[in-house]
């Protein structure tokens, strides 16, 4: 059975087998980049250049507002908590269209 010292010890050394490691793999990852970046004549401005564009997304006008409060909502998902308890006390959808 292994006392505590001696697994404070292993897990010493596989900490520290763990950073060398990276530091290994990680600079020939590197020298590999460099090498097809040469091989290629690339840039870094030529990878960031290849950077996919964030899509553009439009907002959606509300179709329903809570004229005490300002909430609104835009008819998509699921219906928010103060509409549902307005439709629950006999108010019409109709009631809260922009």
């Amino acid at each position: 059975m292994s006392t505590l010292q001696d697994l404070l010890a292993q897990r010493a050394a596989l900490e520290k087998q763990i950073f060398e490691t990276q530091n290994r793999e990680r600079t020939e990852a590197i020298n590999k980049i460099q090498t097809l970046m040469s091989e290629y004549g690339l840039t870094v401005a030529d990878l960031e250049s290849r950077k996919p564009k964030a899509a553009k997304t439009a907002k959606v006008a509300a179709k329903y507002v809570n004229k005490a409060t300002g909430e609104s909502w835009t008819g998509r998902g699921l219906q928010p908590k103060w509409l549902k308890a307005a439709l629950g006390a006999g108010a019409k959808l109709e009631d809260f269209a922009v």
